[in-house]
């Protein structure tokens, strides 16, 4: 019995984003992990910017997204418009990922 729904977090970082009408929102950065379950609770993707200039990244719920195997990306249902709208940090300034506050405010604008 094989499961081809287990791979490296590596093989899974730069993945696209993409929205369930094909358009690109950014790629996936980081994963977060919570270490009391295991469970990966986040992915850290990127938005905006040119070059890696000006971009924003956004901490998404991982039941908010679906892994596409076959055309290798993430989808997301969501537009562009949603992804500025959201709560973001840039890359040296990142949230306290174990602040429950924080975790309800993400999970809610996500409808998780």
């Amino acid at each position: 019995m094989s499961n081809k729904n287990i791979l490296s977090a590596t093989s899974l970082n730069g993945n696209d984003v993409k929205n369930f009408q094909g358009e690109s929102l950014g790629d996936v950065k980081d994963f977060m992990i919570d270490t009391n379950t295991g469970k990966v609770r986040y992915a850290v993707m990127d938005f905006g910017g040119f070059l890696g200039i000006g971009n924003k990244l956004f901490a998404v719920p991982m039941e908010a997204m679906e892994l596409d195997t076959e055309n290798k990306c993430f989808k997301l249902n969501a537009d562009k418009e949603k992804l500025k709208n959201a709560e973001g940090f840039d890359k040296d300034n990142w949230p306290n990922f174990a602040d429950s506050q924080w975790q309800s405010r993400i999970d809610q604008y996500y409808k998780i």
